[in-house]
């Protein structure tokens, strides 16, 4: 195996959101690009079948499963403390998790609002300014947070996602130049629409009329996502830190 086709061979990477569609994709290309991936979500029976399918497929990296519920603050900072203590060091943070609780603005409730903001933005803040601390030390870090082209472009009936997604935009930026001197790099990747769990409970007439305004005219793959984050992720990406990259089809141009 050559460190081309292993870049991240001896690095340790934390992926949230892990255990099913994007987030699943992110910790398996990680881990075949040579990575050891702290793979974190709630559900341990789909963490431990992720880990399973990278050892069978014999890349030079591995899957490390571990539960955790980023909306729990107080669990934040013993988690990564304790990761770091582990590993010695964690170069690679993807804040992936995410939920959608889609409503119109005048029927939305605080609780839909309040739930998506702290899954979405108020758990990067968390996990960020926790393992950024370690990262300043180590002088080296590649931080890539997952937000939407909602953020972007905003959509009629997810007023607390695109709000939820496009703070991580904002913050992203903010953390990529206080951190830019210490070496570390904070990127956004946005994700169109993609082919999973939360796209197969559209219909077949809205997939329809979604792909017709998608230049590409078709949705995205997970595998999409996850070449974009292990590229921003590498050593190879150095000199690219606050920036957003679309990964939608032309979607959002």
């Amino acid at each position: 195996m050559t460190s081309a086709s292993a870049p991240l061979t001896n690095q340790t990477a934390l992926v949230t959101g892990a255990s099913r569609g994007i987030g699943r994709a992110i910790a398996a290309t990680l881990a075949a690009r040579g990575a050891t991936v702290v793979a974190v979500a709630r559900d341990e029976s789909k963490l431990a079948s992720l880990a399973e399918e990278v050892q069978a497929a014999g890349g030079p990296g591995r899957i490390v499963p571990r539960t955790l519920d980023v909306c729990d603050r107080a669990a934040i900072d013993p988690f990564v403390d304790a990761l770091v203590e582990e590993f010695k060091k964690v170069e690679i943070l993807v804040n992936n998790a995410g939920i959608t609780r889609d409503g119109l603005l005048m029927n939305m409730e605080d609780d839909q609002f309040d739930d998506v903001l702290t899954t979405n933005l108020r758990s990067v803040f968390w996990l960020t300014r926790a393992l950024s601390r370690h990262m300043v030390r180590a002088r080296y870090g590649r931080i890539v947070n997952i937000s939407s082209v909602a953020g972007v472009m905003g959509n009629a009936g997810q007023s607390n996602y695109a709000a939820s997604k496009a703070g991580v935009i904002g913050f992203s930026k903010s953390v990529a130049k206080e951190l830019a001197r210490r070496n570390i790099t904070c990127n956004v990747v946005a994700p169109g629409f993609i082919t999973t769990d939360m796209t197969d409970v559209l219909s077949d007439k809205i997939k329809d009329a979604v792909k017709q305004v998608i230049p590409m005219q078709t949705f995205g793959d997970p595998a999409d996502i996850a070449a974009a984050v292990a590229f921003l992720a590498s050593p190879e990406a150095k000199y690219i830190t606050g920036q957003v990259l679309a990964v939608d089809g032309g979607l959002s141009m």
